[in-house]
């Protein structure tokens, strides 16, 4: 019997743990450690005054607070928005529909900058619809979060869509008739199963939009102190060949960046414990 184990076990398809993890490692370091680590090897050429001048310039520190504020708020309305649209993906029945589910994968096929121009022509003072809003869309705040919202949109309704593809409607049924009303019945049956899925595309959509250039660019107008992201003021050091400054503040996006994902992360394992017990 033994004999017979070892022989299947030296037929697997898959490699053994050692090997396995061993080609896990190799992979995440190339692709993953060493670019990361070579950020912090060129901020270690400042010293730790310069450093800090660098990162707390007014002007960065109010590129922060929009990366960081716009990113969040479009996060949360994908959030909301992103299960409202797998919902009626997986549970309706429309013409149209394959067309609708395709269109919510665009923004991963369309390149950023065709999305942010399409959107700056969109939301202009004299654009098809900026021309009907009394305030300004286009080279604010209210134009970056669109054009965040536009790019991960399709993270969330991606990680809540399967979920609710293999939810049984049979749980549904059962709270119906022991006289649970609607409402009811989504708090207490679907959203504990919604909300890990919900979290973790919340978290991607975050991470999404807090690194992007392209689309934002051209829809934020890049003023100073008002409009101007993060990722633009590092490729605009990367440009002036300022690669310690630019690296500088990368690393503060990247800590920052690491300690929001980790407390999301938190969060999803904490509702996962929650609702299982």
């Amino acid at each position: 019997m033994k004999k017979k184990n070892r022989k299947i076990k030296r037929l697997s398809v898959f490699p053994g743990f050692g090997l396995s993890l061993g080609f896990t490692m190799l992979y995440i370091s190339l692709l993953v450690l060493l670019p990361l680590s070579m950020i912090f090897f060129y901020t270690s050429m400042m010293s730790w005054s310069e450093f800090w001048e660098t990162i707390v310039e007014p002007r960065v520190v109010e590129s922060y607070k929009l990366s960081f504020g716009a990113s969040f708020i479009a996060a949360c309305i994908n959030a909301i928005f992103g299960v409202i649209i797998a919902w009626v993906l997986v549970r309706y029945q429309f013409p149209g529909k394959k067309l609708i589910d395709g269109l919510v994968d665009l923004p991963f096929a369309l390149p950023t900058a065709v999305a942010g121009i399409a959107l700056t022509t969109l939301y202009a003072e004299n654009g098809w619809l900026g021309q009907f809003f009394s305030f300004k869309i286009a080279f604010t705040p209210i134009g970056i979060t669109i054009a965040l919202i536009f790019i991960g949109l399709p993270f969330v309704v991606r990680m809540v869509q399967p979920v609710l593809q293999n939810f049984e409607t049979e749980l549904e049924e059962a709270s119906a008739i022991l006289g649970a009303n609607r409402l009811q019945t989504f708090l207490k049956v679907i959203f504990p199963e919604l909300l890990p899925a919900i979290i973790t595309g919340f978290a991607l959509a975050f991470a999404r939009a807090l690194g992007e250039y392209g689309s934002v660019i051209f829809i934020a107008g890049n003023m100073p102190m008002k409009t101007e992201i993060t990722p633009l003021i590092i490729m605009t050091k990367l440009e002036q060949y300022d690669y310690t400054g630019a690296t500088s503040i990368a690393v503060v996006m990247l800590i920052m960046s690491f300690i929001i994902l980790l407390f999301i992360n938190g969060m999803q394992w904490w509702s996962n414990k929650k609702f299982m017990q």
